[in-house]
């Protein structure tokens, strides 16, 4: 199993959606490269993100990205939908520059990829979020989320 750290916006939507892609095994809402070692005031820069445990052989991060830019803006800097602020940016963080190689060269074969403006980077810390904003749209279905109802349900399982 490998791990990336995938921001797109809420992190409630996101992690709603990843967790029904083919091959994730495991998702965790949280918090990545922020500019302190914990969460402070506005969050101190962390951007929302689903901790993603995959099975490589199933899926890659380039399907990863493709999924990813089914649900946002990656034109749209620092906004998602309703959400306004750097916490809900777009990225993918990884300790793996295999990850962040795969990551850009799928931005890069992309016929617009000079406005793209997710970001890939080696991920340099991350806080998991409390245990209120885990699987949050399982357990409160119809809280807001940019993401809509047809993707969201897209790859789910029966």
């Amino acid at each position: 199993m490998e791990t990336v750290y995938i921001a797109g916006g809420c992190l409630w939507g996101v992690q709603e959606f990843i967790k029904t892609l083919p091959g994730v095994t495991s998702t965790e809402a949280g918090r990545a490269n922020g500019t302190s070692p914990t969460l402070g005031g506005d969050y101190d820069g962390y951007a929302e993100c689903v901790k993603t445990t995959f099975d490589p052989a199933v899926v890659n991060i380039k399907d990863l990205m493709g999924y990813l830019f089914e649900i946002i803006d990656p034109y749209s800097l620092n906004q998602q939908g309703e959400d306004v602020g750097v916490k809900y940016r777009t990225g993918v963080y990884s300790e793996a520059p295999e990850h962040l190689e795969d990551a850009q060269a799928f931005i890069r074969e992309r016929e617009d990829a000079r406005r793209i403006v997710v970001e890939v980077l080696p991920l340099t810390n991350y806080v998991r979020s409390a245990e209120e904003h885990q699987d949050r749209l399982t357990r409160c279905p119809g809280d807001y989320c940019h993401i809509s109802e047809d993707l969201l349900n897209k790859y789910k399982r029966v």
